[in-house]
């Protein structure tokens, strides 16, 4: 004999009213508006701390959007709305304009840089050449007498850079053009370095070459030159002492006709009496002047007031 079993009714009725409360609290998050960052959140990816806040304890306070949960994390990290918007982002990678133009402006000051500090290099060794041990010394201590009859020393020149030209008053060309190239190269110096520069004129011809002729010749180039003649003796000295080639004949007659054949040069000295450069016909005068100033900023001496 068979026999049926039913099931009590009031039993399914309570089995089928009987669900998951979190399928519950899942389904009305889906279907219900969001009213707050937090459960738009939690309606659009349901995570573990959701799950556990609305099944647990619906009535559970939210964490603040400042506060280090993923959740938060997400919401400040960039989305872009496009996806040309974001393969623009990441297109140039760590470089860009500003990058570049600070690579571009520090490039320019390192080869400046190195640039100056070569030439001041090339410079200081050209001044030094002259002062090691063993090395000819160009320069020396001497007396004379300059155009206005005044007795006149190396000493006066201490406390200044000088610029001193051997030569003599009948010279057809060469001394006439040195002459003005030296006085075009005073004024360049004097214009950035008043009172920092002497220049002087020393005669290879001290027979014909008195105070008086020495005045009346360096007016015609410049009123600053100092010219300086003494005996024979003396001017073959400070030749010497220079390095000068000095061919002037001794004991002339009056009206004797001779040759005189001297170094064309301008010797930079600097305000301690050594001797810095040679300043040849190779040199502009903008050139020798540019020079002559870049030596004066490497001083590290005294000057005299």
């Amino acid at each position: 004999m068979s026999r049926s079993i039913a099931a009590p009714q009031p039993l399914l009725r309570s089995l089928l009213q009987s669900r998951p409360r979190a399928q519950q609290c899942r389904r009305f998050l889906s279907t219900q508006p969001s009213s707050s960052p937090s459960t738009s959140s939690c309606s659009r990816r349901p995570t573990a701390f959701a799950q556990h806040r609305c099944a647990g304890n619906p009535t559970t306070t939210t964490r603040s959007p400042n506060s280090n949960s993923p959740l938060s994390l997400e919401q400040r990290r960039y989305k872009a709305k496009t996806v040309e918007e974001a393969r623009s982002r990441y297109r140039t990678g760590p470089f860009s304009w500003k990058a570049g133009l600070l690579f571009v402006l520090t490039s320019v000051g390192l080869v400046w840089y190195f640039e100056h500090e070569k030439k001041r290099m090339q410079r200081k060794r050209v001044a030094e050449a002259t002062k090691g041990v063993g090395k000819p010394k160009v320069g020396g201590e001497f007396e004379l007498v300059d155009q206005d009859g005044r007795p006149f020393s190396s000493a006066d020149l201490k406390g200044r850079y000088s610029l001193i030209y051997f030569g003599f008053t009948h010279c057809p060309d060469i001394c006439p053009e040195e002459l003005d190239k030296m006085a075009r190269m005073f004024d360049l110096v004097e214009e950035k370095a008043p009172g920092a520069l002497t220049p002087v004129f020393i005669t290879c011809d001290p027979a014909r070459d008195d105070p008086k002729i020495l005045k009346s010749y360096l007016a015609e180039f410049h009123p600053r030159f100092i010219g300086l003649t003494g005996t024979y003796d003396q001017i073959k000295d400070v030749c010497k002492a220079y390095r000068v080639y000095f061919s002037t004949p001794k004991d002339v007659k009056p009206g004797q006709d001779y040759l005189v054949d001297h170094s064309i040069y301008f010797y930079l000295m600097d305000p301690e009496g050594d001797f810095v450069e040679a300043l040849g016909r190779q040199h502009s005068p903008e050139q020798a002047a540019k020079l002559i100033l870049d030596h004066m900023k490497d001083w590290r001496g005294e000057w005299k007031k």
